[in-house]
């Protein structure tokens, strides 16, 4: 059961479903993984996150903790492992919790989920989710980790000025004009606003 980061499993996919969209599988283990890895730290610890994939486990380290990316405390770095660390914010200091695959193994419907092995169409919902709720954290395997010294440096935000092109603010250390502008943005037709014109202007 999900009981020392405040909720039983029954709630625990009621908040899933209202913040995910939907009881993700993902972010239901991810719930237990999150758990492991508080266990672990002193509850004095000031700590922060970082997660492995961007699939499912972000939104159970930012439902189940402080550390979300809005306020910088969880790191996503998109090495595509289903993985996540809890670690002292100051000393880097911390444990790297994550699925084991010869854990899975005794479980057939999470073996088929995770690993793929049928589509999400025919998988057996209610017998992963009961599998899931009886396996818990026996899923997971934990060891302590130290983080980069340059993992540990805040992120300070640098000059902020106006892109020529755009005319929207930008940081100033990207240079010349925004990354937008570069040809970095993720749109294929932009329509820019009027850009105001001054009484002297006219």
């Amino acid at each position: 059961m999900i009981t020392s980061c405040a909720f039983e499993f029954e709630e625990y996919l009621q908040v899933v479903q209202s913040f995910h969209g939907y009881a993700a599988p993902g972010v239901i283990i991810g719930g237990f993984m999150v758990n492991l890895g508080k266990g672990h730290l002193s509850e004095k610890t000031p700590f922060r996150a970082i997660c492995e994939t961007t699939v499912c486990l972000p939104d159970a380290i930012q439902l189940l903790t402080r550390c979300t990316i809005g306020n910088n405390r969880l790191k996503i770095l998109n090495f595509g492992r289903f993985a996540l660390s809890l670690y002292d914010q100051n000393r880097g200091n911390g444990f790297r919790v994550f699925l084991d695959p010869k854990r899975i193994d005794e479980w057939s419907e999470i073996k088929c989920w995770f690993f793929k092995l049928k589509p999400k169409a025919e998988q057996n919902m209610e017998l992963l989710m009961a599998q899931i709720k009886k396996a818990g954290e026996t899923l997971c395997d934990i060891h302590p980790v130290q983080v980069r010294p340059g993992l540990l440096k805040k992120e300070e935000r640098g000059e902020i000025v106006i892109c020529p092109c755009c005319h929207e603010a930008y940081p100033a250390e990207e240079r010349g004009v925004c990354r937008g502008c570069q040809g970095e943005s993720p749109y294929t037709v932009t329509v820019l606003p009027e850009r105001h014109v001054e009484a002297s202007e006219t």
